[in-house]
């Protein structure tokens, strides 16, 4: 199937997909008040096979160091998947499945499969890595840009981390838990129990993110958007934290934004 927009309905919410912008969620709609920050690098992308930064854009592969391209200099940020067009599988009022395959410069090959479920007050997201071939390491994220401001006061953020990720000067994890500190945030949570963050514009809207993954990084130093990352692992999570895709056992993990009016 093709590769154009795809539009899901449920109640008064609707949600814009685009496939070949890869594979992001381009528009969240709840009657008149749009959730997502607009623009062709915004919206919500998924990460994929890595989240956040990878360290000098290597990781180790069984005993072979590969090297994926700096997009984010020094380190290489985001993935491959977002770069790239996905194809769609198949599509109802509310629902769509749209698939990506993994490319160079991504060392192996492997498929990326990513549904989304509307109903009249959520969106689930899921996504699954597959492997036919050789297993490697990889991880699996959302990267959500929510608009902080939705015409009146701005989002708060709340949610309860048993700890925070030590961030280095080169905006990387040092392998050290630290108690949560106040935002500004460019930073990795940890919530053992599930990621459960919520965002409320008072008077208007609040949008809770769950996901049983046990890391979220929260990113509010843009006065535009604040964004709530659920993922599998911390950044550099292929080297310090890999979780292996197998031809026996694909990498899957979903995330739900749950909305009420307030």
């Amino acid at each position: 199937m093709s590769n154009e927009d795809i539009t899901l309905t449920a109640g008064d919410a609707e949600v814009t997909v685009l496939p070949g912008n890869g594979g992001r969620i381009g528009s969240l709609r709840v009657g008149d008040i749009e959730l997502l920050r607009q623009g062709e690098r915004f919206g919500c992308f998924p990460m994929v096979p890595w989240c956040g930064r990878t360290r000098d854009g290597r990781f180790l592969d069984g005993a072979t160091v590969q090297q994926l391209p700096l997009n984010s200099p020094p380190h290489a940020i985001h993935g491959t998947a977002r770069d790239g067009a996905w194809r769609t599988a198949r599509t109802t009022k509310n629902e769509a499945v749209i698939t990506y395959d993994l490319v160079a410069p991504w060392p192996h090959p492997g498929r990326v499969t990513q549904a989304f479920a509307l109903t009249e007050d959520a969106l689930t997201l899921t996504m699954s890595v597959e492997t036919y071939d050789s297993s490697f390491p990889a991880q699996i994220g959302w990267h959500p840009w929510f608009n902080r401001n939705l015409g009146e006061e701005d989002a708060q953020v709340d949610f309860t981390p048993a700890w925070q990720e030590e961030r280095g000067d080169d905006h990387l994890p040092t392998g050290r838990r630290i108690e949560p500190l106040p935002s500004p945030w460019d930073d990795c949570f940890g919530m053992p129990d599930g990621v459960d963050v919520t965002l409320t514009w008072p008077g208007q809207l609040a949008l809770k993110v769950t996901s049983r993954e046990q890391w979220v990084v929260v990113y509010d130093e843009q006065e535009a958007a604040v964004c709530v990352e659920p993922q599998t692992g911390p950044p550099n999570g292929l080297n310090t934290l890999p979780r292996l895709v197998t031809p026996i056992e694909p990498l899957e993990a979903a995330t739900t934004w749950a909305w009420r009016r307030l």
